[in-house]
């Protein structure tokens, strides 16, 4: 069976002070090791707003050296995705960003992300094939928004340059993708966005309205059959043929990325126990949240050291 690692998107929010983590925490604190301590892994979203040191990103697998599973995935820069002017030079400070991450076999995925107006044209695949041949060093996985993309030949397409195709659960509206379930190479990625289709287009939203949303047990427990079988069937196979490559984590990835108030760390810790059956020691504070994660996690001890907490 592949390996399942669960987690969020990102893990700096200031509206998680409080809730996830302890209000005023004591200095020397650390978010990222704490999100180590509850899960396997952790998408990093600050990368997609611009391209960090090698510095950085060697800290980072620095900070989650207590958890001998975790693995990073880490969005690419959106001049490449999103603004479609990086080049040459965005190119190679990305990839020099990443190596640590790599090197430290720590990488899981670098996430290709597309907007919804990138529709599936033969302008848009060839602008897609340049992307994924730029960055094929790394472990890539593509996620569209659309549901033009949902094809054979985009599957075919992908699955002959190594790269997953990202399966997301979004609002049911009707050119989003749909919720899928395919798997294109030995790296199988979900993400969950929430359903608030009220907030999730027009220029009366924000981000935080966006991903205001929390899944219930109910609306996970399909998605967690999905991820079993990819792990159990089709990616065990691809994974036990894949090249001897140590530097990269293959197996499942579910990112929760309802990040308002903490609902992604809610419904990761549900998703986690559902596939893989672990409970975790949490603040007391993110139980009296969100009652429902009560009967699967335990409280923290309450004192100040961070330490108590993992």
């Amino acid at each position: 069976m592949a390996p399942i690692r669960v987690g969020t998107a990102g893990w700096i929010y200031e509206d998680w002070d409080g809730i996830v983590y302890p209000a005023g925490a004591p200095r020397g604190f650390d978010k990222l090791a704490m999100m180590a301590s509850l899960f396997d892994t952790n998408e990093i979203n600050s990368t997609f707003y611009r391209i960090p040191t090698p510095r950085q990103t060697a800290d980072w697998s620095r900070r989650v050296a207590h958890n001998p599973r975790f693995a990073f995935t880490a969005k690419l820069y959106r001049g490449f995705t999103h603004e479609r002017k990086a080049g040459a030079a965005e190119e190679m400070e990305f990839s020099k960003a990443i190596a640590p991450l790599r090197d430290s076999d720590r990488l899981g995925a670098v996430l290709v992300q597309f907007p919804m107006s990138f529709h599936d044209t033969a302008e848009n695949r060839r602008a897609l094939e340049g992307i994924l041949r730029r960055f094929a060093a790394f472990p890539l996985a593509a996620e569209f928004r659309h549901k033009s993309w949902n094809t054979r030949g985009t599957l075919d397409l992908l699955s002959g340059l190594g790269t997953a195709f990202v399966n997301i659960d979004q609002p049911r509206l009707s050119d989003n993708l749909p919720g899928t379930a395919h798997v294109t190479a030995p790296v199988a990625y979900y993400r969950f966005h929430g359903r608030n289709a009220e907030k999730w287009f027009g220029p009366e939203t924000s981000n935080e309205e966006r991903y205001n949303y929390l899944y219930s047990e109910k609306e996970l427990e399909p998605w967690a059959e999905k991820i079993r079988k990819a792990a159990e069937n089709t990616l065990a196979s691809s994974f036990a043929k894949a090249s001897e490559d140590t530097s990269v984590k293959k197996g499942v990835y579910a990112i929760l990325n309802n990040h308002f108030r903490g609902q992604a760390v809610a419904n990761a810790l549900q998703l986690q126990n559902m596939l893989i059956g672990e409970t975790r020691s949490v603040p007391e504070t993110l139980r009296d949240t969100y009652a429902a994660i009560a009967p699967i996690t335990t409280p923290a001890a309450s004192r100040s050291r961070q330490k108590s907490l993992f």
